[in-house]
């Protein structure tokens, strides 16, 4: 019986429409849900930018809204990679700045004031909804509407998306998910019914994706995986053909648009099982053809002869054309998801990066919880009723949980599909005992008509809802909790906690860049390792050497061998590359384990690995036990580098604990072996206020020794 406090209009309602309006109005709390937890970090802090990068698109941004597409997309930036500089619109994916330039263009039409920044600063949230509602219908169409509540519900609040689209995280990633999700969403749609019109779109929104992220070749893989496991299943048809020739043809011709991508989609070798699936389509149509028109003879010759022969013809070619370098071999990148020790063997630029290294068993549970074992059953109930786009759904969770065990940023990739997957396997159990849970029986005779053969039905679906509901409140728990101490504080705004429980700020990043930008020349030029290069161009507008770009790798490999070197052959180097100030992190005063002595032995790997830096050798740093160690009995090597020096420059005086030396190195626990020594040629410029940031200058030549 319906309450008498129910609306009238709702009572009016079908229970399909009040069904209806009942996931709607769920969907819109999600989608609510899913910005509003992502806003911790401007509650906390204020409305800042995140992490490295986000800082160069925000600059790049704030250049496209103020002078326009055209000179956004021919912008030389010489404050970047001196002195070779870089071309913007050729080295990167647009879609994160036109998406937001033109979000910002549209606010400010309709007379709603908002500063660039702060559009920067909400669009990964906002999008995060956006990703919510398409989880939502993207599950719909592989399991049922319940599922896609769950699964939109689960999305809304899991830290392995958290972790990319908190206010102020402003990256591809923050758009690229919803554009991966869309993608999918409209494939499915495209495989089921076999239309243009939503291969279309696909195309389209695939489109989208390559103009926002490099992640775009998983995309343009898995499609093409999918179809290749339908035709070895038997369940390639018409339909599969429709589709993917349509979003092959329209989607390759779309992405070659963007000039970053180019020719690639049609001479890269990530692209070529893309290529190859679209021609084994054509010839499965052909062949069915000529099937129907010669009898079971005739056709198994001539099937032999064909291909036999286009087997050659193929071979040959690709062969020609790889090694003429037509089609150019994978990249690094690529090589590391497929060996994960091909990085750290070959290219030490790529190992070094911390998002590249593989997952651990504890990041799984940190980042999804309870999804980690709710996406097993997810794949049984996807596999105990097999379509085409449940097949999509598996292949989709089995890939990218490989890639993410292999590189920890992968888990971008995988924490969407857990959350389908698990919505599938919860809806699907809640459904299957809600229906064995008795209500309101209350009539014996009812009781004892009830079937025999399971007698404590009632009882056991109980207990499994009662435990089913424990699971997903301490997954809300955990997200929570996750979402507020992990992946709220920006990495440019450091906090911690204090002896009495209050929180201590770290401002000195930000302290340091105002200082460059109001007390060094115009066009001083400032070497710093490469993580901290788009930050110095965008907050203190100084022109840097390296940047996270890391296209260079010979480049970055010089300023490794100046960090490595003694001061007197870094100041060759230094003067080779024109160097005004010099930038190190240091983190031995405050515990910041992140500092550049904890990254130094990257530079010396990477710094070694060119032909120019064959003196730089690795175990020259460590002592004769192995051991790479800051105090007396480090390497005579290490104690006389420049990145030595330039961190602990007058630390030996300084006391950080109690009962400890001075010159205590709170990060490596030890004594620094070496205290009393000057520089020669350079000279403290600044050093900010928690000793973070420590900023040198080069003395010229006429001031040497002085």
């Amino acid at each position: 019986m319906k309450s008498s406090k129910t609306p009238l209009w709702i009572l009016r309602m079908s229970n399909e429409k009040q069904d209806t309006l009942l996931k709607l109005s769920i969907l819109t709390i999600a989608s609510i849900l899913s910005f509003s937890c992502r806003l911790f970090s401007v509650l906390r802090f204020e409305s800042v930018i995140h992490e490295f990068d986000p800082y160069f698109n925000y600059r790049t941004t704030r250049f496209l809204a103020e002078e326009g597409f055209y000179k956004f997309h021919n912008w030389f930036d010489d404050r970047a990679w001196y002195p070779l500089g870089r071309i913007i619109g050729g080295t990167i994916y647009p879609g994160l700045m036109v998406t937001s330039a033109a979000l910002y263009h549209t606010l400010q039409f309709l007379n709603i004031t908002i500063d660039i920044r702060n559009v920067c600063v909400f669009l990964a949230p906002a999008f995060s909804s956006l990703t919510t509602i398409i989880t939502y219908h993207l599950t719909k169409e592989l399991k049922d509407g319940s599922a896609g509540l769950v699964a939109a519900a689960m999305i809304a609040v899991v830290p392995g998306y958290i972790s990319r689209s908190v206010a102020g995280s402003y990256d591809n990633e923050g758009i690229a998910i919803f554009c991966m999700l869309f993608t999918y969403y409209m494939w499915i749609k495209a495989v089921k019914t076999g239309s243009q019109f939503w291969a279309a779109l696909c195309a389209l929104a695939y489109f989208y994706m390559v103009s926002s992220w490099g992640g775009y070749v998983f995309l343009i893989n898995l499609i093409p995986l999918h179809v290749l496991v339908l035709m070895m299943t038997g369940r390639f048809s018409h339909r599969i053909y429709v589709a993917y020739s349509t979003v092959y043809t329209l989607g390759t011709i779309l992405s070659m648009q963007i000039s970053f991508v180019g020719f690639q989609p049609v001479q890269s070798s990530e692209h070529m099982a893309a290529l190859g699936v679209f021609g084994l389509c054509q010839i499965h149509a052909f062949i069915d053809y000529v099937r129907a028109k010669l009898n079971r003879e005739q056709f198994e010759l001539l099937f032999k002869t064909v291909a036999l022969i286009l087997g050659i013809v193929v071979t040959a070619v690709g062969g020609v054309l790889t090694a003429t370098g037509k089609i150019s071999p994978w990249t690094g990148r690529f090589y590391s998801l497929l060996d994960p020790s091909y990085a750290k063997n070959n290219i030490p630029i790529i190992a070094s990066v911390s998002e590249h290294q593989p997952t651990t068993w504890s990041s799984f549970y940190f980042d999804l919880q309870i999804l980690v074992f709710l996406f097993p059953a997810g794949l049984y109930f996807c596999f105990s009723k097999l379509t085409d786009a449940n097949i999509f759904i598996i292949m989709y969770g089995v890939t990218s949980i490989y890639f993410a065990g292999v590189m920890v940023r992968l888990m971008l990739v995988l924490a969407p599909v857990m959350c389908i997957l698990s919505g599938i396997g919860v809806s699907a159990t809640l459904t299957t005992y809600m229906k064995n849970l008795d209500v309101c029986r209350k009539d014996k005779k009812e009781k004892k008509k009830s079937d025999t053969n399971y007698p404590i039905k009632n009882e056991i679906a109980t207990a499994v809802i009662l435990l089913m509901t424990l699971f997903l409140v301490t997954y809300t728990f955990h997200c929570t909790w996750v979402t507020s101490e992990a992946y709220s504080s920006p990495s440019i705004v450091l906090s911690a906690r204090a002896g009495d429980g209050g929180r201590i700020i770290f401002d000195d990043f930000r302290e340091a860049y105002y200082w460059l930008r109001h007390n060094t020349p115009e066009n001083a030029k400032v070497m710093s390792w490469w993580d901290y290069g788009y930050q110095i161009t965008a907050m203190a507008n100084r022109t840097i050497l390296v940047d996270n770009n890391t296209w260079n790798n010979t480049h970055i490999s010089r300023v490794g061998q100046a960090m490595a070197s003694p001061e007197e052959k870094a100041y060759e180097i230094m003067r080779e590359l024109d160097v005004d100030y010099v930038l190190v992190i240091f983190g031995g005063l405050t515990g910041y384990s992140s500092d550049d002595i904890n990254k130094f032995l990257w530079m010396v790997r990477i710094g070694g690995s060119t032909d120019r830096g064959a003196h730089i050798k690795e175990q020259d740093y460590y002592t004769p036990q192995g051991e790479f160690r800051i105090d007396k009995e480090g390497s005579p090597t290490l104690l006389n580098c420049l990145m030595y020096k330039m961190c602990y420059y007058r630390f030996g005086s300084v006391y950080t604990e109690n009962g400890k030396p001075t010159g205590y190195d709170r990060v490596r626990n030890a004594e620094i072996g070496n205290k009393d020594f000057e520089l020669d040629v350079l000279e403290e410029a600044y050093t900010t206020e928690h000793w973070l940031v420590r900023i040198y200058r080069v003395k010229d030549l006429e001031n040497r020794g002085n």
